[in-house]
C-alpha cells in the first residue's frame, strides 16, 4: 500500500493524501499509526489528522467544512494548516487545543468519513478497513471507550451504516484490509490485502471544485 502510495501522484498541490477509512473499532487508528511510522522512516515528512478531533456524538460527519478550510485549502497552497481539536474533557465536547499541521509529503487521513466521495479526486490513494463484525468492532469500541459510551456507540455504528451504504466508500476503495480476530476475540490477527490499489484516471478538478 504504502509503496503505491508513494508511486501515485500528488493531488492536494504537492502532497500526496492518504485516507484510511471504515467503521468505528475497525483498527483504523493502529493502522494509521503503522503507516505513519513506516513513511517517517523512509524520510516521507508525514502528518496525521483524525476526523477524532472534529466528530461528536451529535455531528458525526457536517463538522468536515472546518477540516477543508483549516488543513486542505491551506496545504494545497502550500501553506500551513491548523485546526481546532474537540476537547472532551469536561465530559461534554467543546473546542480545544488549536493543532497546526506542516505541510508534508504525505497527508494521512483517518476515521469514518474522511475518504467521502467530496475528497476523492484529491486522494492518491483510499483505504477502506472492513474489521470484522458489527458485533466485535463495537464490542472493542466499547472496550476502548468505556461501557458508559456502549449506547452512543451503538447509535454511531447504525449511522455510519447508513453512511458509508450511501457515500459508497468501501467500494470506492483502491485498497481493501480486513482485520480477523481469533476465538479469544483478545487478539487480532496480522491486516490481509484483499484487493490491490488501482490505478485512477487523471484529469482531476481543482482543489476548490473538489472539496
Amino acid at each position: 500500500m504504502i509503496g503505491a502510495l508513494l508511486a501515485a501522484p500528488a493531488r492536494l498541490g504537492g502532497v500526496r493524501v492518504l485516507a484510511i477509512d471504515g467503521p468505528s473499532g475497525a483498527g483504523k487508528s493502529t493502522l494509521a499509526a503503522q503507516v505513519v511510522e513506516d513513511l517517517r522512516s523512509r524520510g516521507c515528512r508525514t502528518e496525521l489528522v483524525s476526523t477524532d478531533a472534529f466528530a461528536t456524538w451529535d455531528d458525526p460527519v457536517a463538522w468536515w467544512p472546518q477540516l477543508v478550510d483549516g488543513v486542505l485549502r491551506p496545504l494545497a497552497d502550500g501553506l500551513e494548516g491548523a485546526y481546532r481539536r474537540v476537547d472532551w474533557s469536561t465530559g461534554a465536547p467543546r473546542p480545544g487545543e488549536l493543532v497546526r499541521v506542516a505541510v508534508p509529503d504525505v497527508l494521512v487521513l483517518e476515521g469514518v468519513s474522511c475518504g467521502r466521495a467530496s475528497v476523492r479526486p484529491l486522494l492518491s490513494d483510499l483505504c477502506w478497513i472492513s474489521g470484522g463484525s458489527a458485533a466485535e468492532r463495537l464490542a472493542k469500541a466499547v472496550a476502548r471507550d468505556g461501557e458508559a459510551a456502549r449506547a452512543e456507540l451503538g447509535r454511531w455504528q447504525r449511522f455510519e451504516c447508513g453512511w458509508f451504504a450511501v457515500d459508497g466508500t468501501a467500494e470506492a476503495a483502491g485498497t481493501r484490509l480486513s482485520s480477523e480476530t481469533d476465538r479469544s476475540r483478545s487478539v487480532r490477527a496480522p491486516l490481509r490485502i484483499d484487493q490491490a490499489s488501482r490505478t485512477r484516471q487523471h484529469g482531476w478538478p481543482n482543489v476548490g471544485t473538489a472539496i
